[in-house]
């Protein structure tokens, strides 16, 4: 698929992106060629938009090949690779370095006039180029981002080559990339219009945003304080004790899901939570039995029940927010989302070290909703079952394994990871596919 031009690749990558709209974000657009395609980004998100200014280093007798790539705050990314196979000296690769740094200050000078930059410490970072080559240039931009106090950085480009997207994923936090290609070409290949952006419409675009954003900021009437309360959800005959967050402007509510009555306050499905309201996601910390079921271990394993639970507080939900939902399970909880979720229209689903085979084969078969199945690594029994209950879905899931990570994957290195995994995968799948996709398998 080629992009018509770079606003039409913003714009596209935008939907990926729709779960960051009301959420404390800042679009960066890589100097000059990711500025338009990172306004029209900022556009769709309703979100400021910022430069980063990056410059690459050519080795001087192919300038077009890159050795690295220096940006603000003196960063620098080099790529051994070409370094080893052009044998540029380290005395050639200061001079180029030094020719590249005063341009790029020059370009800073430039585009900074009259025109502050904006804040990013404790914010999202969403940084845009129109596309990637060797990842030194994206890598510095990412780096630019972190320096200035962004707590996350998410990378957004229309294309780039298979290969090097795994070691951006090391230095983002998140990659988002519609054509990972095996190869590539040149990035301009995949636009029909891709003429060179001016510094003169970089300025316009940074005017036109900013007086956007100036015109529907409204200072004198702060943002309502997010809902966070304990409510009663009624499932037939019982109420459930749960505990609903609702972020403001939140576009999706995660339901957890655990087979005891002490989910919502468990310290560590709390801590999950929180990393997915960073996200702009709403959470529903439910139990899904009274603290008399919960005496009865029968109860605990009764799946049929928690699912019709479930399947209550999720028509309860729906009633109370307009929002569309996603299911996190735990424990048997686990298996009682996947057998809910064959009869609902749910967005995702990740399971964390839980019992999904304890869902019967036909509900897993009917399954339509992404599914994570998230199990450590030292936890071999728990691995074969969740396997076993991925080999009867069709839908697209994957199996998370966590290294050196036991059942409860409670440890405080673990529990970022799982909380990471499930916030990528939850806004990953927050925007529905464009088109209908054939079902994917891997574990």
């Amino acid at each position: 698929m080629r992009y018509e031009n770079r606003a039409d690749a913003g714009h596209r990558l935008a939907r990926r992106l729709e779960y960051l709209r009301g959420t404390d974000v800042v679009v960066l657009g890589v100097l000059r060629g990711g500025v338009p395609v990172a306004f029209e980004m900022a556009r769709c998100l309703d979100a400021p938009l910022d430069v980063i200014v990056v410059r690459k280093l050519g080795v001087p007798w192919q300038p077009e090949l890159g050795f690295g790539a220096i940006g603000e705050h003196g960063v620098r990314v080099l790529n051994e690779d070409v370094l080893r196979e052009s044998g540029l000296s380290p005395a050639e690769q200061e001079t180029v370095e030094r020719s590249e740094r005063a341009e790029l200050e020059r370009r800073v000078r430039r585009c900074r006039a009259g025109h502050a930059p904006v804040p990013l410490a404790g914010r999202t970072a969403v940084v845009v180029d129109d596309g990637v080559a060797t990842g030194a240039a994206a890598e510095a931009a990412c780096r630019v981002a972190r320096t200035r106090g962004a707590a996350r950085v998410v990378l957004a480009v229309p294309v780039g080559p298979e290969r090097t997207l795994p070691h951006l994923r090391a230095v983002a936090d998140q990659v988002v990339c519609p054509q990972a290609l095996r190869h590539l070409g040149s990035v301009g290949a995949w636009y029909r219009d891709f003429s060179q952006t001016t510094d003169a419409e970089v300025g316009a675009l940074l005017a036109e945003a900013d007086h956007s954003t100036t015109a529907a900021r409204s200072p004198a009437t702060p943002d309502a304080p997010s809902p966070d309360r304990e409510v009663d959800v009624p499932a037939g005959r019982v109420r459930l004790g749960a505990r609903l967050t609702l972020p403001t402007k939140a576009r999706m509510v995660v339901v957890f899901a655990h087979g005891s009555g002490s989910s919502r306050h468990s310290p560590h499905n709390q801590y999950v939570a929180t990393a997915l309201h960073r996200a702009g996601l709403g959470t529903l910390l439910l139990d899904l039995l009274t603290k008399d079921e919960e005496r009865n271990r029968h109860n605990v394993f009764d799946i049929l029940l928690l699912a019709r639970r479930l399947r209550a507080a999720s028509g309860w939900l729906r009633r109370e927010s307009a929002l569309s939902l996603s299911y996190f399970g735990a424990g048997t909880g686990a298996g009682a989302a996947l057998e809910a979720a064959a009869d609902e229209d749910i967005r995702a689903i990740v399971s964390l070290g839980g019992r999904p085979d304890l869902a019967s084969p036909a509900a897993l078969a009917r399954v339509r909703a992404p599914t994570l199945f998230v199990v450590g690594g030292l936890d071999t029994r728990v691995l074969s079952l969740n396997r076993l209950a991925a080999d009867w879905m069709h839908c697209e899931h994957h199996l998370a394994v966590v290294p050196d990570a036991g059942h409860l994957l409670t440890d405080p290195g673990t529990l970022d990871t799982v909380a990471d995994l499930a916030r990528d995968w939850f806004t990953t799948h927050l925007a529905r596919p464009e088109t209908g996709a054939p079902p994917m398998r891997s574990a």
